[in-house]
């Protein structure tokens, strides 16, 4: 059963049930007024009674119950009975024994009794009278009750059906409404399959559990398209880069096989061969460094981290370990801390790879980071002396294993930028470069600035 016929049921089953309890009550409460009417009414016809044929000595029986008749509506299969001391039905003119001598006894000990007899209700009172004490029992069926409670059950049956029929319609109604945003997000994800991994879902602004549910699809398929690029890219740079390599030592491996060839050549044919092996060597490993970085930009937890203390602690490292020189310089407009949200290993990972860019371009020269705060961002300026990157290159230097080092006399396998500005774009950061004339090159890193007030709270 679908969801919108479920709560179309359930909800249809809880109100009709609501329903039928109310109706229910309304029913048994009108019928116990009805019957206490109706045992008053029996009341008052004892009391006349008694005032009639008791009190009114100086009229004939016969002209009693001619007043009686006239005056008093008779009630449907009505007897009334008064017994004297001896339990002995008079006045009226009907000696029938109607009530047994334990019932009229019982109302001479309680005094006033009413009791319902089957379908006739019986009422009782105790009247002392100058001529002696006297039981007067009176019985009737409320016939008129019994027909209005009749009539009141066929129309409540009427309109508990009508209702549930009227509620079952409006439930479905309103569960397909509810439910439509639900429908929409599953057409959506039907729509997104592999060719189209960065197709997200619409999220609305309300902030109910279909809208939740919506966030979390999109987080989820973050995660998966990065897993998915991270799978691509690797098969492509392993495919692109190791094959280049493997050919020039097949071809090489080929050439000198062919002929007898001198120990002078075998030995440079092995020293390239080395020199190749080398370099698919340092590939492999910037391959897996590359995957296992994607992995941890994938698992990475995120915390406030103070950019200042992050970049004082960056430039001991270099002067300690590497005899470099980085020099701070802070330009904080704010007087908050400058705080981001980020991972302190990978942020760090991501600037040192900048920076490391920067003392090989520049031959080991000083570089310079600053540090300056807008309203809503941090940026760090990173500077160095070298010879600057071409505008028709700087496009092209965050691609992984592009590299302008070897044109340079320069190590490297053009993985540092490229790593660099995946950490920071996992941080809802950017990288810029700076468009400058002549020599040095001007790396702008933008970070998203927190509130410590909030992270207090």
């Amino acid at each position: 059963m679908k969801i919108k016929d479920r709560i179309a049921l359930y909800f249809t089953l809880i109100s009709t049930s609501m329903l039928l309890a109310v109706l229910c009550v309304i029913y048994f409460t009108f019928m116990r007024f009805l019957k206490a009417d109706f045992f008053e009414r029996l009341t008052d016809r004892t009391m006349v009674t008694a005032k009639l044929y008791l009190e009114a000595d100086e009229i004939s029986r016969d002209a009693l119950s001619k007043v009686r008749h006239q005056y008093l509506q008779k009630l449907n299969s009505e007897v009334i009975r008064i017994y004297d001391g001896k339990d002995r039905a008079t006045f009226i003119g009907d000696s029938a024994q109607y009530w047994t001598k334990q019932t009229i006894e019982k109302v001479r000990k309680l005094g006033r009794l009413q009791y319902t007899d089957g379908e006739r209700q019986v009422v009782g009172i105790y009247y002392r009278d100058n001529q002696g004490d006297f039981v007067i029992l009176a019985s009737a069926r409320d016939q008129g009750s019994q027909n209005r409670l009749a009539k009141l059950l066929k129309i409540m049956i009427v309109v508990f059906v009508l209702i549930s029929v009227i509620l079952l319609l409006l439930s479905r109604w309103v569960a397909e409404k509810m439910l439509k945003p639900l429908n929409r997000f599953m057409q959506e994800v039907q729509q997104i399959g592999s060719g189209n991994m960065e197709a997200r879902v619409a999220v609305s602004q309300n902030k109910d559990e279909i809208n939740l549910i919506a966030q979390s699809f999109n987080h989820l398929m973050e995660e998966l398209e990065h897993a998915f690029i991270l799978q691509k890219t690797f098969v492509a740079n392993a495919s692109h880069e190791l094959r280049t390599p493997i050919t020039r030592m097949m071809m090489r491996a080929e050439l000198a096989l062919v002929k007898e060839r001198t120990v002078k050549d075998y030995q440079q044919a092995l020293a390239e061969t080395v020199e190749d092996a080398e370099k698919m060597d340092h590939i492999i490993t910037g391959l897996l460094a590359l995957a296992k970085m994607d992995l941890e930009l994938i698992n990475s937890q995120l915390s406030p981290i103070a950019l200042d203390d992050l970049l004082v602690k960056i430039s001991r490292d270099w002067q300690n370990q590497k005899q470099r020189q980085l020099s701070i310089e802070q330009n904080i407009t704010q007087k908050e801390q400058p705080l981001v949200l980020a991972n302190a290993v990978l942020l760090q990972i991501a600037l040192d790879n900048i920076i490391a860019n920067a003392f090989k371009f520049s031959q080991g020269q000083e570089v310079k980071a600053i540090l300056t705060d807008t309203a809503n961002a941090l940026q760090i300026y990173i500077s160095d002396k070298g010879p600057g990157i071409p505008l028709a290159q700087q496009a092209e230097i965050f691609k992984p294993f592009y590299t302008r080092a070897k044109d340079q006399g320069f190590e490297g396998e053009g993985m540092g930028l490229y790593m660099a500005q995946k950490i920071i774009g996992l941080f809802k950061g950017s990288i810029q470069i700076s468009e400058q004339d002549g020599p040095g090159c001007t790396f702008i890193i933008t970070l998203p600035r927190i509130n410590p007030v909030l992270i207090s709270i």
